[in-house]
């Protein structure tokens, strides 16, 4: 299971409508529980370093991982994963979704609908590299305009 406090959610679909029309993209951070629950208390937002089409792609560069690393270890928190957006399109996550996907991230999509919020939700790559999508909670969407 995978829970966002409030103050990031927030941020997290903030970030999400301002990127409309194009994708978004940030780190989650948090804490982990022995029975593998995580709670996402802080995000940090990054530049969509795509080139070209960033409505249908995002990318992160190899500098802002590194930066991801050294803040989470500066704050005890854990990088638990990545977040990014679908502008007009489901929360489900595409072929090129799974293919840079890492196995340990949990990857919290948001779609947004004509510049609104519409749905979130997370997967994580199972065993066999394909993505499993992990209980979200609470499951609720506060509409950001």
């Amino acid at each position: 299971m995978i829970t966002v406090e409030p103050v990031p959610l927030e941020n997290l679909l903030k970030d999400a409508v301002s990127g409309y029309p194009d994708e978004c993209c940030g780190f989650l951070y948090g804490r982990e529980n022995t029975e593998g629950d995580r709670t996402i208390s802080t995000i940090r937002v990054v530049n969509n370093a795509k080139d070209g089409d960033k409505r249908r792609r995002f990318a992160i560069t190899s500098k802002d991982y590194m930066q991801a690393e050294r803040f989470a270890q500066e704050n005890e928190l854990i990088l638990l994963g990545v977040y990014h957006s679908h502008p007009d399109h489901p929360a489900i996550p595409s072929e090129h979704d799974r293919v840079a996907a890492l196995p340990y991230f949990s990857y919290i999509i948001i779609s947004v609908m004509l510049g609104q919020t519409d749905d979130i939700r997370s997967w994580r790559l199972n065993e066999d590299s394909q993505f499993e999508e992990e209980t979200y909670s609470p499951f609720y969407i506060k509409q950001i305009n």
